[in-house]
């Protein structure tokens, strides 16, 4: 028996489509990468038991992990897609992007074909990513800046820079940042409804605000033609595409993601922090027959956005119909569905404190806003940023937003996010919620050795567990939010792991042998 008393940290092994193909996971939920955790205001020391407030804000399994190829290329090792790493504009920036070196939705689709008829990076088979794709490159370290600030100082984007160069979006005068929020890249889903303005609206995900919307692609009385970043991506076509199954207990299985959801949702609706405890309350009675259920993080919750669905065209939510959802009454009284909270908090920072206010939420629904035209007085009830939309709002509270002005039959307007005098989005406090959790099954039980032999022990541990059962294998352990903190190889059947300096909490273990993987809770006391 082989004791091991420290264990190095490894890098996870390069992931390619062949790998991805042989575990059934062809969209692999690339982790947000959060290092913090929030109560409904600032940062706080990471919940370690269920019974403490705030606990399950879940980073993801998988973290992000990429390799720069150092001919302007960037492959993900955990989805298998590779991007081109600086963002293409319009003209010569001289390393400054501003509002205006970015393309309209047409010289994209220009600029696509110049990168495959000149083999950029040896390859001629680039497209433009769909928005489950690019939306795969979301990094929550990052913190938008509140209203009013300026500066970038302090600041950090929604994506990796030291793999995916980014600037702020300036103004002509490429100095001042007043549009600093306006950087938006375009994906190549295109929503199924016209908006309020009578335009169908392409989804860009903000890599300066962590946030999904859908954007106007004709100009209109109120827009001009919108413009956008656009990084080119290729390889792993099935990237984004769920795989569900039904399976007959009220759950919902995703094979190519490795998720089991809950088919039913909430069917009510509660604050942030509710939220959080309300996945515990149903540990606790073992729903389903599980008790690991979770609060998805925010990419998670993105996967099961079915973008061919929509309030108009299928007269329905944007998700699979094997799922059952909840529909509402809208502020427009008609039938509409909920939003759904996330377990991943929108940093902020205000020009001197980083804050966490706010918690991001997937609109399953119309992603609802008040809009008004240029020669209105009223504003109009409209699905303002397009169903499937990731945005955010704050976790606590009464105070719905900002006075906008009146609507058709002179109810105040209110808005948590107003842009401008002609739109601002509707706050939601209370949203639903749709459970998670990782299935062991999707993701493999042993063909050749029985995974259910496995045995790790004991469990509740206060100093060292014993893995048993299984014999050449990777072992790789994650802490709460997801993050691997250790990675070793066993070669015998037996192997004991000192603990002993790990802080309280529940660990992942994660056990893998040639094409298979299971994945395993402990506790430590």
């Amino acid at each position: 028996m082989k004791t091991l008393n420290s264990m190095p940290i490894l890098l996870m092994s390069i992931i390619t489509l062949i790998n991805l193909a042989s575990y059934g996971q062809t969209y692999k939920i690339v982790g947000t990468d959060a290092t913090s955790c929030y109560d409904n205001y600032s940062t706080i020391t990471c919940p370690l038991t269920s019974s403490d407030a705030f606990y399950g804000q879940f980073s993801g399994l998988n973290s992000p992990n990429y390799q720069d190829n150092g001919d302007g290329t960037v492959l993900d090792l955990v989805t298998g897609l590779m991007w081109q790493s600086s963002p293409d504009i319009n003209g010569n920036n001289n390393g400054i992007i501003t509002e205006f070196d970015a393309l309209r939705w047409d010289y994209i689709l220009l600029r696509l074909d110049e990168l495959n008829s000149t083999n950029y990076g040896g390859y001629n088979d680039w497209r433009i990513p769909t928005i489950k794709q690019l939306y795969s490159l979301s990094n929550y370290k990052g913190n938008a800046p509140r209203e009013g600030v300026v500066s970038t100082a302090g600041l950090n984007p929604f994506i990796d820079t030291t793999f995916f160069p980014f600037e702020w979006g300036r103004n002509e005068d490429s100095i001042s940042y007043v549009y600093m929020l306006d950087v938006k890249y375009a994906s190549s889903t295109i929503s199924k409804d016209k908006s309020y303005y009578n335009s169908y609206s392409l989804y860009g995900m903000n890599f300066a605000d962590g946030r999904i919307l859908g954007y106007q692609l004709t100009p209109t009385e109120i827009f001009n033609f919108q413009k956008f970043m656009f990084i080119a991506v290729r390889g792993n076509l099935l990237y984004g595409s769920n795989d569900f199954v039904d399976n007959g207990d009220l759950t919902i299985t995703d094979k190519a993601t490795g998720l089991m959801w809950s088919k039913d949702d909430s069917k009510f609706g509660m604050q942030w922090q509710d939220a959080l405890a309300w996945a515990q309350t149903q540990n606790s009675s073992n729903y389903c027959g599980y008790s690991d259920w979770r609060l998805p993080n925010a990419k998670e919750l993105q996967s099961i956005v079915d973008y061919d669905r929509s309030p108009i065209s299928t007269q329905s939510a944007s998700i699979d119909s094997i799922f059952n959802i909840s529909t509402i009454t809208s502020e427009a009284g008609t039938v509409d569905w909920p939003y759904f909270w996330t377990s991943t908090t929108q940093a902020t920072y205000n020009g001197s404190v980083y804050e966490g206010k706010s918690a991001l939420y997937v609109a399953f629904g119309r992603a609802s806003g008040w809009a008004k035209g240029a020669v209105l007085t009223y504003f109009t009830y409209c699905d303002l940023d397009c169903t499937g939309a990731v945005r955010s709002e704050v976790k606590t509270g009464s105070n719905y937003g900002v006075n906008m002005g009146v609507d058709l039959q002179g109810n105040p307007i209110y808005s948590s996010n107003p842009r401008g005098d002609n739109q601002g989005e509707i706050a939601r406090l209370n949203n639903y919620v749709r459970l998670v959790r990782n299935d062991n099954n999707s993701i493999g039980i042993g063909a050749n050795q029985n995974f259910n032999d496995v045995k790790i022990y004991p469990n509740p541990t206060t100093e060292k567990i014993q893995i048993s059962g299984i014999e050449n294998a990777q072992i790789e352990i994650y802490n709460s939010l997801g993050q691997a903190i250790s990675g070793f190889s066993i070669l015998n059947s037996d192997v004991i792991v000192d603990l002993t300096n790990y802080s309280s909490g529940i660990y992942i273990v994660k056990i893998s042998k040639g094409n298979e993987m299971i994945v395993k809770k402990i506790i430590k006391k």
